[in-house]
């Protein structure tokens, strides 16, 4: 199965035309096949557009995010709206809860993540109603335009102590990549999902030895299957498997952690 639009490009025994859909839960892992138990590849947003390709009988639909184009499975249950709403208010905070009533004493039903773009309605009290359904913190949501910060190390900085995820993308849980790709994000820049397609977009080789480089706060540095972010001439942020969070690190351990040298650079 393929999209109907590389119907001239790719070979494949059908197409599909897709129909858009718009996620309407926090947090959904988007899985590598068919099942609960499947590997999480990555995860989608609330709020964030989808092409859905085939609505199984089983309740899993395969998808893929209109912001990074990556594809998998998701299990649809109460997760797709009919229902596009507009891209003008997005969560300006690390994580907020989702409640049932205008009432902070009230039971919450879900939490969204810092970016997640919202279509709120009347305020009540402190809180807006969401169109979806549920009450967020007023002064949680924000216009767009003012979640804006050009300084993404400062952004990468808010993760600090963040677990690890694999697949991970939000303030919840980050793997390398999906640190790099939401502190871009909060400074308006794409960027590719995995490590190894940022670097495609970012990257350029070496000039000389890493250890020669004069690293600046903001370099982009890939390793084979690893990114991080320099914070100055000798420290890099990142989402580290090997202390399981979003850590800072001299340049020389983490190179000695990953076992191989740095492969290239550049910024956004």
């Amino acid at each position: 199965m393929a999209d109907i639009s590389l119907s001239q490009s790719v070979v494949a025994a059908r197409y599909v035309e897709p129909v858009m859909r718009q996620c309407v839960r926090g947090v959904v892992p988007l899985l590598a096949e068919p099942k609960f138990d499947a590997g999480q590849v990555s995860q989608i947003r609330y709020g964030e557009f989808l092409d859905v390709f085939e609505m199984r009988r089983d309740g899993f639909a395969w998808v893929q995010n209109r912001i990074d184009r990556y594809v998998g499975y998701i299990d649809s249950n109460k997760v797709l709206s009919e229902e596009i709403g507009d891209l003008s208010s997005r969560i300006s905070v690390l994580r907020t809860f989702v409640y049932l009533r205008p009432d902070l004493k009230s039971p919450p039903i879900d939490e969204l993540t810092l970016g997640s773009y919202v279509r709120p309605l009347a305020q009540e009290g402190d809180f807006r109603k969401l169109a979806s359904g549920g009450y967020v913190f007023a002064k949680h949501i924000v216009a767009a335009k003012d979640i804006m910060v050009a300084d993404y190390v400062f952004t990468a900085g808010r993760m600090m102590n963040v677990p690890y995820l694999w697949g991970g993308r939000t303030p919840k849980g980050l793997d390398c990549s999906g640190l790099v790709q939401l502190a871009l994000d909060i400074a308006g820049i794409d960027a590719p999902r995995d490590s190894d397609q940022q670097c495609q977009v970012f990257g350029q080789p070496l000039p000389r030895h890493w250890r020669d480089m004069a690293w600046q706060r903001g370099d982009l540095v890939f390793f084979t299957g690893h990114v991080g972010i320099m914070t100055g001439p000798e420290h890099m942020i990142h989402a580290s498997a090997v202390d399981m969070k979003v850590t800072v690190d001299p340049l020389v351990k983490a190179v000695f952690d990953r076992g191989s040298d740095i492969i290239a650079a550049g910024r956004p």
